[in-house]
């Protein structure tokens, strides 16, 4: 058994903290020991060492919320209402994708999200087999929830189908989670919703679903059912079960009381301020809500980082509540490491026992240098540059500053997939946003 050693390491706990000259053990894709480099004389030339004598390790990212097979649409819906953004852009180009579309589409986002230190992301699309062989090929942790649209014509097949889906593949890789994609509660009304929940807790999984993005939705919520969509969605049972909320940005405090531990929202503040969607609620109730960070589509943010994400969330709140003190370091660098807790891979922590999902940081560059925080060096200073390796299990799928998955091969069918997207055009929508 091949033993990797990152030697001599600084380790980012996630508390930000920091454990300096550590020796950092790797056997089957778990960390197996940490010890201090100073004492320890068990260092073998049979071991994979990499010296991080000049490095930051810390657990890697997770991308909580995203739409990865839209990057193929990346920049093709522009300076647009939220409403055209939807309706007359990327729901038409959507309804003409192949399966070949949607499996390329992954890998790009896969190769965007390796880059940046991501090795796990929650995904919400259609094609979900295509999605899945994506991530099987690609050799990153994915949680994948079939998009299910409950006013569509189909909706019932749509509903079959990602349930044998889950059946079928659950135990494919311990990689990979499953999970129902209801789109929202107002493309998904009770009690098409109830039926889709219940068929989450009959199949064990778990439900990823859009709630209160806008402040129209919550209204007209309100308007046709007197209740608010995340009232709708307690009342359908989906609180009962593991819970990714994408958005929740017109969260009110009146629907906390719905929210449990199982509960996890992804915030995309940069969606939010792409496509003009208000300022909303999270930047107030930020400290009652159990959250983390997505990227969305990058049809809509133009790029897969969380990390950028946390940025952005940072700067916004800081500026909204008029509090420079508010949004620090700390509190941004744990919501980034919660992904881990909503995803339950066995990662996130540089602890013996975990799984081996680490990046190792190289902050001695112009844009990072000099280092008095190295937390805050990442979260305002850094970008994929600083990614010098990205490991998934032990395994390094970035490795020196390289990715190691064959990039060239993936743009070169990006190119032309995007001819094909521009010559079909655009078809009709089954749904309106």
């Amino acid at each position: 058994m091949q033993i990797t050693l990152l030697r001599n390491a600084t380790i980012i706990n996630n508390d930000c903290s920091l454990d300096r000259n550590r020796d950092i053990y790797i056997e089957d894709g778990k960390i197996s020991r940490i010890v201090n480099s100073r004492d320890n004389a068990l260092v073998s030339d049979d071991y994979d060492i990499v010296d991080c004598s000049e490095y930051y390790v810390s657990p890697s990212f997770v991308n909580l919320h995203s739409h990865a097979a839209m990057s193929i649409f990346k920049g093709i819906a522009e300076d647009v209402t939220i409403d055209d953004w939807f309706n007359k852009e990327i729901f038409p180009y959507e309804s003409k994708l192949t399966e070949s579309d949607v499996y390329y589409g992954v890998k790009l986002a896969i190769l965007e999200m390796l880059d940046n230190g991501v090795t796990a992301f929650a995904d919400h699309y259609f094609s979900q087999n295509s999605v899945l062989q994506a991530v099987l090929d690609s050799k990153i942790r994915a949680d994948i929830a079939g998009t299910i649209f409950g006013l569509a014509p189909n909706y019932k097949e749509q509903l079959e189908d990602v349930k044998k889906f889950i059946i079928k593949n659950r135990n494919v890789s311990n990689r990979v989670n499953l999970r129902l994609g209801p789109h929202a509660p107002y493309t998904c009304p009770n009690p098409i919703l109830t039926e889709i929940i219940n068929t989450a807790k009959e199949i064990n999984a778990g439900i990823h679903i859009h709630v209160s993005e806008t402040k129209e939705q919550v209204d007209n919520s309100y308007k046709e059912t007197s209740k608010s969509p995340f009232e709708v969605l307690y009342e359908s049972g989906g609180f009962e079960l593991d819970t990714i909320v994408a958005h929740g940005l017109w969260v009110q405090e009146d629907d906390l009381k719905y929210l449990n531990d199982k509960s996890f929202f992804a915030f995309c503040p940069k969606t939010y301020m792409k496509l003009a969607m208000g300022v909303g609620n999270i930047y107030k109730l930020k400290d009652k809500i159990n959250y983390s960070f997505g990227t969305d589509g990058a049809a809509s943010s133009n790029t897969l980082s969380p990390l950028e994400q946390a940025r952005l969330f940072a700067l916004n709140g800081k500026l909204l509540q008029n509090n420079s003190e508010e949004f620090r370091i700390k509190e941004i660098w744990k919501n980034l490491m919660n992904g881990h807790n909503a995803l339950k891979f066995n990662t996130g922590k540089i602890e013996t026992g975990y799984d081996a999902d680490l990046i190792i940081w190289n902050l001695k560059k112009s844009n990072t240098y000099p280092i008095y925080n190295p937390v805050a060096s990442i979260i305002y200073s850094s970008n994929s540059n600083n990614v010098l390796y990205t490991m998934v299990e032990g395994e390094f799928l970035k490795y020196d500053g390289k990715l190691m998955l064959n990039e060239r091969e993936t743009l070169n069918k990006i190119s032309e997939i995007q001819s094909g997207i521009l010559e079909r055009g655009k078809g009709n929508k089954i749904v309106e946003y």
